[in-house]
């Protein structure tokens, strides 16, 4: 009897051994005979109880040896399968050709400089202030020294908005500034950089909307000659560490006294050229001390405070940092000129 069942056995042992089977369908039938829940060798174990008591441990070490010899085989044959499948599917292709490269965008070049503008002056602890471009009247002309029969509005065409007299969209950054000094007590040291907007003929050198970055550092003796060396600062962080600034005087509403900045030419470095128009200088923003009477209209003390403020249009800097010649390019998304900056940043 023991001899029939270990016989019985080694049948089925050399059946799992001798077993090929090639498709799917085959070798899923092969797992439930051998390794599903009523397959043929399960059976098996309970023929122990017919062995003679010195052959159960061999017997019981045969019965595993087929279950294992199962489970390797369906294995094996499972990782054929999916290699098989793996192989077909990359036939026709050339591994070797290089991959297709995903088109890659640019950011603008506005968006370039000001970031760099940016960098540069919270190196040297401004922090950035940012508000609304729908403004009230106060804020944006009012608070600046800027009153309804002020000669300085001419100096800027406004879009007020239809049917008020008081809501506009602001022209300048200076209306931020005017909404920090009245919620921010001194020491102030900010910029504001933002899209501003104006009422003027489109041209090469002009455009109803343009960007600016202002600045606003008030705090007690600030003098004029931390002005001027943070202006120098910035000037060589942006355009090279040989540059030059003069100071030119100026007028502007909101600042006493007032000038305006240039650089020496950083494109043909005092020979002459056109971007300098043969003068070696380049204008790049205005800037001055900040009257006592926006600090007083702001809520400042003048008497214990001083302060500074600058602004640059951001349009102007990239123009000449890139040798731009037509700031219309800069609104016209046209991707041919937006690719040339890839490499900008």
């Amino acid at each position: 009897m023991s001899a029939e069942i270990f016989e019985k056995v080694n049948k089925v042992l050399k059946e799992v051994e001798l077993a090929s089977p090639k498709t799917k369908e085959e070798i899923e039938q092969f797992r439930i005979k051998y390794l599903g829940s009523k397959n043929t060798i399960k059976p098996l174990f309970g023929e122990i109880r017919h062995i003679a008591n010195e052959d159960k441990g061999r017997f019981g070490q045969l019965v595993n040896s087929v279950k294992k010899a199962a489970e390797d085989k369906f294995q094996q044959l499972q990782a054929s399968l999916e290699a098989a499948a793996e192989q077909s599917s990359s036939q026709g292709i050339d591994t070797s050709a290089p991959g297709e490269t995903l088109a890659l965008g640019a950011r603008h070049p506005i968006s370039v400089v000001m970031n760099q503008i940016i960098d540069i002056f919270t190196k040297i602890g401004f922090t950035v202030a940012e508000d609304r471009e729908i403004e009230d009247d106060w804020h944006n002309f009012g608070a600046m020294n800027t009153p309804e029969d002020h000669p300085a509005r001419d100096m800027q065409d406004t879009f007020y908005l239809q049917n008020s007299a008081e809501m506009l969209l602001r022209t300048h950054t200076s209306s931020v500034q005017a909404r920090v000094m009245n919620q921010t007590k001194p020491p102030i040291r900010i910029i504001a950089p933002g899209r501003v907007y104006r009422n003027e003929t489109i041209s090469a050198r002009a455009h109803c909307q343009f960007h600016q970055v202002e600045g606003l550092y008030i705090d007690e003796n600030v003098s004029f000659a931390d002005l001027k060396q943070t202006l120098l600062y910035f000037a060589q962080e942006m355009y090279g560490a040989d540059t030059k600034i003069r100071l030119r005087p100026s007028y502007f509403p909101f600042t006493e006294p007032s000038a305006e900045v240039d650089i020496s030419c950083f494109v043909c470095n005092g020979v002459g050229c056109n971007i300098c128009k043969y003068t070696n200088w380049v204008e790049i923003l205005g800037c001055g001390m900040v009257d006592p009477q926006v600090l007083e209209n702001c809520g400042i003390d003048s008497e214990k405070y001083t302060g500074f403020a600058f602004g640059m249009g951001i349009e102007r800097q990239a123009m000449l940092k890139y040798r731009i010649n037509d700031i219309r390019l800069l609104f016209e998304n046209d991707i041919r000129f937006l690719n040339q900056f890839k490499a900008a940043f």
